[in-house]
């Protein structure tokens, strides 16, 4: 049998669709000419049966993605290793033997998990209250009932306990087994309710909102990402288990997508990044910690372009937590675990999809990173996201991801290619809520010069003096928010690290003090 479709199977398998024993057989009956072409259509033709044609050609576009990634497993010329609980099915059935895979949980640490998508999201109508009544953590709903509700009862109960947190400003919320429950709110976590959940409790919680096949995936996986809705209210929701017992954590997702002054860029800035996207090829990248509103800033660059240009945009996310309609732009949006298996094989399939622009929820691995910097140079504009702090780190990173005889090249590619990077973090706005503080860098001459050169430690510097090119660095962002009044001093003085600004931000707080003294001075 041929190594693509062992793999075929192996996928289809994993994922429950069909049983081993039903495949192969159905293999065997194409005869000595059956290849993955034949008995994809085959398999395509069984899962279609009775589904409307809109279902029939989601199963098409589903059943595509495990088609690549077999070939691609294929190519190794090593066949899948079935994991120990289907141990009993690794060798091939004898004819007759149709009987179905148990239940019991699967481990597959050591597997790629194909996905064929069983939904899009879990919905539910937003719940009838009045969240104006939600003033502090003592009106959230109690939680110490919960092993004595039904199953429906207690879904009731996640969902307004999620549109409650949502209503006091909270950005996360987490139910942890053998801790109270807390919340993130303007980056500082708080504690609520009577003490720790049990581990019981936290396991109703987090998977009364789950669907069975999302609960399958869970118990499979021990670790579970998906998007959620209540209402028009959108959360992105990680479920795993640890040493205590389980833990969900519900992010908030804006309700709107929000224009990048909204989110805290400055007028000045706004031009440069909008420049950025005026490209029809080349690279940009958004990067940060984790939890710095790089999703955000996607979503209202991808606005942006939806906005100005009649493009075809697709997105590959983790989950797809903003929702865009289409505008100038046809916007396709796919999500890992439903919709492909995983982003290096999304953007493979991607070139062949006739896009323009490429936007890539994360850029974590060579063979993502080398996609994404061939498919820039090749026609396309290309947006991703990477967990760094400064530009020349977010360079460094990309780098640093090749092997060593490649890194000469690739350094010549992405002198060539890249447009921008904004690296961004979240702080403490002066009003009370949260604002980001970034940094710009253009590629201009000088910065191609340093990428291809491979020093990139020269590039804060030449960023610094860059003011004109619409580049910026980090402190030289918190000095122009201080200066707008967007945050306090105490919070960019203590985030600050160049001598010369600090210096500066130092002189204006000694001339605001000063002034409030005289102010004070005439009042008497």
């Amino acid at each position: 049998m041929p190594f693509d479709v062992q793999w075929f199977i192996f996928a289809l398998v994993s994922n429950g669709v069909m049983t081993r024993q039903e495949l192969e057989e159905m293999f065997r009956n194409l005869g000595p000419a059956g290849d993955l072409g034949s008995f994809a259509q085959l398999v395509l033709e069984k899962l279609s049966q009775g589904l409307s044609q809109e279902d029939a050609e989601a199963t098409l576009e589903q059943l595509q993605a495990i088609i690549d990634y077999s070939v691609e497993q294929g190519e190794s010329g090593i066949p899948p290793e079935y994991p120990e609980e289907l141990a009993r099915t690794a060798a091939p059935a004898p004819a007759g033997d149709d009987e179905p895979l148990d239940d019991e949980p699967r481990d597959f640490s050591k597997k790629k998990r194909p996905a064929i998508a069983k939904g899009d999201g879990v919905r539910y109508p937003f719940p009838d209250i009045d969240l104006s009544q939600i003033k502090s953590f003592d009106d959230l709903p109690s939680l110490d009932d919960v092993m004595s509700m039904s199953d429906e009862e207690v879904a009731g109960l996640m969902i307004l306990l999620l549109t409650s947190v949502q209503a006091l400003q909270c950005s996360d919320l987490h139910l942890s087994a053998m801790s109270p429950p807390f919340v993130r709110r303007n980056l500082f976590l708080e504690r609520f309710g009577s003490g720790p959940l049990s581990p019981e409790v936290v396991e109703r919680l987090c998977t009364s909102l789950l669907t069975p096949d999302l609960k399958a995936r869970f118990e499979e996986d021990m670790d579970l990402n998906y998007a959620l809705e209540i209402g028009t209210c959108r959360y992105r929701v990680c479920l795993m288990v640890h040493k205590d017992g389980m833990e969900g954590s519900y992010r908030l997702v804006p309700d709107h997508i929000c224009s990048l002054q909204e989110l805290g860029f400055l007028p000045q800035d706004v031009p440069t990044i909008e420049r950025m996207l005026d490209y029809n090829n080349g690279l940009i990248l958004v990067t940060g910690p984790l939890g710095a509103g790089k999703t955000t800033t996607l979503a209202s660059m991808v606005n942006i372009i939806n906005e100005k240009r009649t493009d075809h945009v697709i997105t590959v996310e983790d989950p797809i937590e903003i929702l865009h309609t289409h505008k100038g732009c046809q916007v396709t949006q796919r999500e890992i675990g439903l919709h492909t298996i995983s982003y290096h094989s999304a953007l493979k399939a991607a070139l062949r999809e006739d896009p323009d622009i490429i936007v890539i929820g994360e850029l974590h691995d060579l063979e993502t990173i080398e996609n994404a910097i061939t498919a820039s140079e090749t026609g396309h504009l290309v947006i991703g996201t990477l967990h760094t702090s400064d530009a020349a780190g977010t360079l460094n990173r990309v780098l640093d991801a090749f092997p060593p005889a490649q890194q000469a090249q690739i350094r010549t590619m992405v002198a060539g290619s890249l447009r921008g990077i904004v690296c961004q973090k979240l702080i403490p706005g002066a009003n009370g809520k949260l604002t980001i503080a970034y940094e710009i860098l253009t590629n201009s001459m000088s910065v191609g010069n340093l990428i291809n050169e491979g020093k990139t430690y020269q590039l804060k510097s030449t960023m610094a003096i860059s003011s004109k090119q619409g580049m910026c660095t980090l402190d030289q962002n918190l000095f122009a928010k201080y200066m707008a009044d967007e945050i306090t001093y105490d919070v960019a003085r203590g985030l600050m690290r160049d001598a010369a600004v600090i210096g500066q931000i130092e002189r204006e707080f000694a001339i605001r003090e000063a002034r409030k003294l005289q102010a004070q001075m005439k009042q008497k």
